[in-house]
């Protein structure tokens, strides 16, 4: 059975630093691409991809709004990808996910990813 589990959210204050992980399991880590995204729920705004690792050679892709701030990599012994989040800003602020891409690429568009976790929230304030 697949499944994805985000952990590590939380409070921090700006210029603060959290790190997210993705537990998966039914699948490794090494054989698919694994995405964050995420999304503020309230008011709704559109789901935003942060970064993806792809699983051939490891391959890392930020959104500009993240890149030099946010950092992917997994561990494949753990079988869990990691989202290391330093330099937070208030707008980081969001319910962050995880999702495998069953594809060959490593994309940043949600459509491409079959299975998602339910999210963890992240809240960046003084």
């Amino acid at each position: 059975q697949v499944q994805l589990v985000e952990s590590g959210g939380g409070l921090a204050q700006p210029g603060g630093s959290l790190r997210l992980s993705c537990a998966v399991s039914g699948f490794t880590v090494d054989d698919y691409a694994i995405g964050w995204f995420r999304q503020v729920p309230v008011p709704r705004k559109e789901r935003e991809g942060v970064s993806c690792i792809s699983p051939s050679d490891g391959s890392t892709y930020y959104a500009e709004a993240v890149k030099g701030r946010f950092t992917i990599s997994r561990d494949e012994a753990k079988n869990t990808v990691y989202l290391q989040m330093n330099s937070l800003k208030p707008e980081d602020t969001a319910v962050y996910y995880c999702a495998r891409d069953p594809g060959d690429g490593c994309g940043l568009e949600g459509y491409q990813y079959d299975y998602w976790g339910l999210g963890t929230q992240v809240t960046v304030s003084s």
